[in-house]
């Protein structure tokens, strides 16, 4: 599994190769992880040199953390999140048009809402099936619906547009 972990606006690919072996942008580090004591402190052998860190979990995907008197901001996501947060949909420049796409193959499985529906940002436009996992889908914009591109059923490519949402009319 890889994780995109971005520290101060740098972005780090790391992958779990197996137990022991962890890749970070393409280097492979043999790393002991243990939990010293259930107080979110963790000894770390990485190469054979020996760190301590506090690890605590933040809001949404954000970890803090302390290590070597330094303390980290880590947004940790898994590669098939960042993939649904980058592909999932796209404003167009010079509008708020929202244009939903598909950020994987899938099929089509739920579209609770129509087209003239109003919605507000965060509401689930459409379930997406993907590798028998159910995607909710949402905007990030409030707006109604111009155009719903798709069906139930339907089965669809990654990046195809799937719903245009424009933005309220005041």
């Amino acid at each position: 599994m890889k994780y995109i972990t971005t520290i101060d606006e740098q972005e780090y690919i790391v992958e779990l190769i197996e137990p022991g072996v962890v890749k970070v942008n393409d280097v492979e580090y043999f790393v002991d992880f243990e939990e010293v004591g259930g107080q979110n402190i963790f000894t770390l052998l990485i190469n054979g040199e020996s760190f301590e860190a506090h690890i605590s979990e933040g809001e949404a995907n954000l970890w803090k953390v302390l290590m070597q008197g330094t303390l980290y901001e880590a947004d940790v996501i898994d590669e098939r999140e960042k993939r649904l947060s980058e592909a999932a949909g796209h404003v167009v420049k010079g509008s708020s048009i929202y244009m939903l796409r598909s950020p994987m193959p899938g099929m089509v499985t739920n579209i609770p809402l129509n087209v003239g529906d109003v919605v507000e940002a965060e509401d689930v436009i459409l379930i997406l099936e993907s590798m028998k996992m159910q995607n909710e889908l949402k905007t990030p914009q409030a707006g109604y619906i111009s155009e719903i591109r798709i069906a139930e059923g339907d089965n669809v490519e990654q990046n195809q547009i799937m719903v245009v949402i424009n933005p309220k009319e005041d």
